[in-house]
């Protein structure tokens, strides 16, 4: 059995609005990320990092941000068709690990959904999502809340 990691990071900028989707979780916050799908920072390191692992591209190659297709979308989407399009080259998901950099909101209590949903979206056990979050000490763009960023390394096997 052969293993691979890849490592995926992705930061958008906020804006007035009034929910932030993170791991595909709708937070109640007064801002929202801005993307041409929407924006889910988390899926899409996940997305990335899965890819990158295969050596099949990244996010913007399959689901460029020009297609109408994934305009305002669910980024949970990605990660379903990631899935799937890397296990029909061969490799299966081992395990994800991430982390969200963001200095509001608080998001641990929401950590158990996120990790929920991005499990269900790989159809792997939750137990083989680990979703953390760091802040930035009020620092930089994220530290002065105008963007949030993530990251995720994953583990894929090929037989």
């Amino acid at each position: 059995m052969k293993f691979r990691i890849g490592i995926g990071f992705d930061l958008h900028r906020l804006a007035p609005g009034t929910t932030l989707t993170i791991g595909g979780v709708a937070i109640p916050h007064e801002k929202s990320l801005v993307g041409h799908s929407d924006g889910d920072v988390l899926i899409h390191a996940v997305t990335d990092a899965l890819l990158g692992a295969c050596c099949l591209g990244n996010i913007g190659q399959i689901f460029p941000d020009t297609d109408p297709r994934f305009k305002g979308v669910s980024s949970i989407l990605f990660l379903i068709k990631t899935a799937e399009f890397i296990r029909k080259k061969g490799y299966e998901i081992g395990n994800i690990d991430s982390n969200i950099l963001a200095e509001r909101p608080k998001l641990l209590p929401y950590f158990p959904e996120m990790q929920a949903k991005i499990a269900e979206a790989l159809n792997v056990p939750t137990q083989n999502v680990s979703v953390k979050a760091k802040t930035m000490e009020r620092v930089g763009i994220i530290g002065t809340e105008e963007a949030i960023a993530a990251e995720a390394v994953a583990l894929v096997f090929v037989e």
